[in-house]
């Protein structure tokens, strides 16, 4: 078994952050999840054109990684988080 990485998925919420979906996982993979915790806050801003009323950016084991992966990470605006 090769080494963990990370990766960030932001999850769509309803309001409240109830709810919650992923709604796109990032391509960037970490090594470690110091390093993917501290990339959480931009990735957040660069994805925050999602039609949701919270958006969480979280990070997770690149094992646990769903198949739906969003390659680009695009600057936008104002970020929402719970």
């Amino acid at each position: 078994m090769g080494p963990v990485g990370y990766f960030i998925a932001i999850l769509g919420c309803a309001d409240g952050g109830a709810s919650c979906q992923t709604v796109a996982t990032l391509a960037p993979r970490y090594e470690n999840a110091a390093q993917c915790a501290g990339a959480r806050d931009s990735a957040l801003d660069a994805n925050s054109d999602l039609d949701f009323p919270t958006l969480i950016a979280q990070c997770q084991k690149a094992s646990l990684r769903p198949a739906a992966v969003r390659d680009t990470v695009r600057p936008s605006g104002n970020a929402k988080a719970a």
